[in-house]
């Protein structure tokens, strides 16, 4: 690693209304490093590293290029000095191809477009980095995952020397991590500098050399990673102990809440997504759907809320019969549902926060009037949700857009379990979050799982499920390839089945 600082940041401060983002951070990262930056939800780190990057201008401080000050106006002017970021919440356009989306923006795209050529360039640049997508394909056909590849192709096309990547692995299998970290380490030998920004202490552990820690928007500390623990860095980054081990009784599961006998479902490309799948939670406990992304847990949330038709089979919730019911059907018939888009399918972004979290009680008394809603009795009912659920915002009045992610976590958590719902389908609820939000979000499904909740949980995170789940199913193809008890599966064997490997049982 070289000595030679690829950027300094310093004394960084950066104001919005109500609050103070970054509060004098002095930050720099050396030419062939990975240098990792944790804090918690809300503690600066997407904002510094967009300062950055360009598209916030600070309001003190000064940022330095390979030495020279630099004042960026924009994100243009960051990549033509080598900057780039990935942001956890992708800026693509859905309605362009892949391949369009990575010309946007670009001074010399030409009128029009060589899309062969251009296409065969994007497909190289993702076969050469474990970054697999369809250079045909709209972006609102793709998987979580497959946008968060596009974004990340970008900034390679670009040929950026400064990577910023907010939560990079957030989307990946633990295949797809292993072989992205080989592209990081080549990356860093070659001499760019690569920005790690993530809550996955494992992999902060595997890949940083250095770690810079903020917590509610200052610098805390930068330490080089050498006899670090998971346990150092999140008491670090929360300022208090952080229990890794969850407090899971056992479970004594009711009778069964929701039941999907058969279910077929397409996919935005009009494929075969679910094939025949069957899959039974009893209330009291928690079914964690395992898989490699795209094999169709997206679509099985969807249908189970009811926004995605099912072309075949049935689906049951508390013995009724739901399987065409529209999603308000769904919700009356005691169906909760946290998507795995926060932002763009879970909440939204321009409704306040009280208005977020009435959108599940509004038709309804007491918060419906005979002909406006209640909006003084909302606002209360908003109050004592946030103080309940800790959900740090400046008002109820704020809107949702500009909450942390674990913030707007919380607030769709607090909505969905507000409702008291029979069944809850959980689509990945800790991806993207800290340390701390992880730990809240857990205690609160377990909470619900003793309370009697059925719950479904889809996550990509093996530990996750390992530890939450009491049956673990999984998917490949769109069909539950494996029904196991959680405290007698194995990880090989779960793996195995991932991958679409016959298991003896």
């Amino acid at each position: 690693m070289s000595t030679n600082p690829a950027f300094e940041m310093r004394n960084i401060s950066k104001r919005f209304p109500g609050v103070l983002a970054n509060d004098n951070v002095s930050f720099a990262a050396a030419k062939g490093e990975i240098h990792a930056l944790l804090g918690e939800n809300g503690a600066g780190k997407s904002t510094l590293m967009s300062v950055l990057c360009g598209l916030y201008r600070p309001d003190g401080g000064e940022l330095l290029i390979d030495g020279a000050p630099v004042d960026f106006r924009s994100p243009r002017d960051a990549i033509r000095a080598g900057v780039g970021m990935v942001y956890q919440h992708f800026m693509l356009a859905p309605s362009q191809t892949v391949t369009e989306n990575v010309m946007l923006g670009l001074r010399d795209t030409p009128f029009v477009l060589n899309t062969p050529q251009l296409a065969a360039e994007v497909e190289k640049i993702g076969a050469q980095f474990h970054l697999p997508v369809d250079p045909h394909a709209m972006i609102w056909q793709l998987s979580v995952g497959e946008q968060q590849r596009v974004e990340i192709i970008k900034m390679l096309y670009r040929g950026a020397n400064i990577l910023i990547l907010d939560e990079p692995t957030a989307v990946l299998t633990p295949p797809e991590i292993e072989g992205f970290f080989r592209t990081l380490r080549e990356m860093a030998a070659a001499g760019k500098t690569i920005v790690f920004i993530s809550h996955k202490l494992d992999e902060v552990l595997s890949i940083a050399d250095r770690i810079t820690i903020l917590r509610g928007g200052k610098w805390v500390d930068t330490v080089a990673n050498a006899n670090l623990t998971k346990a150092t860095l999140a008491s670090m980054m929360v300022g208090r102990e952080v229990l890794f081990r969850l407090d899971k009784t056992p479970h004594q599961p009711g009778a069964a809440q929701l039941a999907l006998s058969q279910v077929q479902a397409l996919d935005d490309k009009r494929l075969p997504a679910l094939r025949k799948l069957s899959l039974t939670v009893h209330a009291g406990e928690i079914v964690g759907v395992a898989g490699v992304a795209g094999n169709g847990q997206r679509e099985l949330a969807e249908v189970i809320a009811g926004i995605r038709p099912v072309t075949g089979g049935a689906i049951a919730v508390t013995g009724q019969d739901v399987t065409h019911a529209p999603p308000l059907a769904r919700i009356q018939a005691g169906v909760a549902y946290v998507p795995e888009d926060r932002s763009a399918t879970g909440s939204a972004p321009d409704l306040s926060v009280a208005e977020n979290l009435a959108l599940r009680a509004f038709r309804k008394a007491p918060l419906a009037g005979r002909f406006v809603l209640k909006r003084q009795l909302m606002q209360q009912q908003a109050q004592k949700l946030i103080a309940q659920f800790g959900i740090a915002t400046p008002s109820p009045q704020t809107p949702s857009r500009k909450l942390s992610g674990g913030n707007l976590q919380k607030l769709i958590l607090a909505r969905e379990i507000s409702s008291q719902p029979q069944v809850l389908v959980a689509a990945y609820p800790t991806r993207g979050l800290d340390i701390g939000a992880t730990e809240y979000v857990r205690k609160v499904l377990l909470e619900e799982r003793e309370k009697g909740v059925a719950i479904l949980l889809l996550s990509e995170d093996l530990e996750e499920i390992f530890a939450l789940a009491d049956r673990i199913a999984v998917i490949f193809e769109g069909q539950i390839v494996g029904d196991l008890p959680a405290n007698t599966a194995d990880l090989e064997t779960v793996g195995l089945l991932m991958a679409g490997e016959q298991v003896e049982a």
